[in-house]
């Protein structure tokens, strides 16, 4: 019966490592360190927020709030009125985001599916609107809420902020649908499906690209400080989360923790909404690519 033996090693010789292998070991702590410098600023933001006014500015680098203190979020809840700043953004947000994706989606269905005359200039129009800056029509869009008698209301600031960068949607829509199989279209059409028909039966297959505009939406309109307080000028109480940080800074002062409890309180929506779409997210942008 023979015996499997293990081939003798030479004396002094050990197994070299991979050449990637040393590259990983190296890059790896220099990694750790830029990550660090990078999220420093926001995790001494977060451990501001549950610090003294004192603590704050005697604790130096520290991340570590001693002692702890939760009047912070009290005062930005109650004091600087982020109860109303809050609601008025989630409403913001909302709104103009499901306003952006359905008009992106349809345009890019309409883009994708059909052949009519100017169908390819009206294409270079939209894809060359993705240079033209959001802040440049800001005075166009004013003139038009006040002439439809929408300024100092929420449906004049929603309006406004769906109707900003919105190419790069149609675009991402257009790609999508572009690359279904005609069987799909061909199969509704038999069975009788009108226009709008088809297209709610083919928008959920759309999924990763909703979640990518929902996201990116979401995200520039919940930060959005411009159009919130431009329009929003002769009713103070509609203002949103981003303008509603300048109640910190008084004449003579600047309330650092209440800052931070409200950057803080800010920011827990948006993480919340990228969690629930994050794999959709991932999809989408990996689609977007290939495409």
């Amino acid at each position: 019966m023979a015996v499997l033996t293990r081939p003798p090693v030479a004396l002094g010789h050990r197994p070299r490592l991979h050449r990637r292998a040393y590259l990983n070991l190296i890059a790896l702590p220099g990694l750790l360190i830029v990550s660090l410098i990078w999220a420093y600023p926001f995790l001494w933001t977060m451990s501001t927020a549950f610090k003294t006014q004192l603590g704050a500015f005697t604790a130096g680098a520290s991340l570590v709030p001693q002692p702890l203190d939760l009047d912070n979020f009290k005062r930005a809840w109650v004091t600087a009125g982020f109860s109303t700043y809050f609601i008025n953004t989630v409403v913001y947000a909302t709104g103009s985001t499901l306003i952006e994706l359905t008009k992106s989606a349809l345009c890019g269905y309409v883009l994708a599916r059909y052949r009519f005359p100017g169908r390819n200039l009206l294409y270079k129009l939209i894809v060359l609107t993705l240079f033209v800056p959001v802040i440049s029509i800001l005075i166009p869009q004013f003139v038009l809420i006040q002439h439809l008698g929408l300024l100092n209301t929420r449906l004049g600031v929603i309006l406004a902020q769906s109707g900003g960068a919105g190419a790069l949607y149609v675009l991402l829509f257009t790609g999508f649908f572009e690359n279904l199989p005609q069987d799909l279209f061909d199969a509704a059409r038999v069975d009788g499906a009108g226009f709008l028909q088809t297209f709610w039966l083919m928008l959920p297959l759309a999924r990763p690209i909703i979640a990518v505009v929902v996201i990116f939406q979401f995200v520039y309109n919940w930060n959005d400080f411009t159009v919130p307080l431009v329009f929003t000028l002769g009713q103070p109480d509609l203002q949103n989360l981003a303008v509603g940080m300048l109640h910190f800074q008084g004449t003579n002062s600047f309330d650092l923790t209440g800052f931070a409890a409200g950057m803080l309180i800010s920011f827990v929506p948006v993480l919340l909404v990228f969690l629930v779409f994050q794999s959709y997210f991932v999809r989408g942008l990996a689609g977007a690519v290939k495409g």
